[in-house]
C-alpha cells in the first residue's frame, strides 16, 4: 500500500510505470531529469488536487504491486 508520507524517487523506483500514469493526470515527477524530492502528498497538494482521491486511485492501480 502506497502511503501519503511515501518519498516520490522511492515509488518512481519501486513502480516505475508510475510515471506515466501521475503525468497522465497532470503531476509531473521528473522535470529536467530531476526526480521531485518529497513525498508523494506533497507533490499531489503542490498541483492543488485532492490528496485522498488521487492516493486512493494510485493505490487502486499499483498499491498491491510488489
Amino acid at each position: 500500500m502506497i502511503k501519503l508520507d511515501d518519498h516520490v524517487d522511492d515509488l518512481l523506483e519501486k513502480y516505475p510505470a508510475l510515471n506515466t500514469y501521475l503525468m497522465r493526470k497532470g503531476i509531473m515527477c521528473v522535470q529536467c531529469g530531476e526526480v521531485f524530492w518529497g513525498t508523494i502528498a506533497e507533490l499531489i497538494q503542490s498541483k492543488g488536487l485532492n490528496v485522498d482521491s488521487i492516493l486512493a486511485e494510485i493505490n487502486e492501480n499499483f498499491g498491491n504491486w510488489e
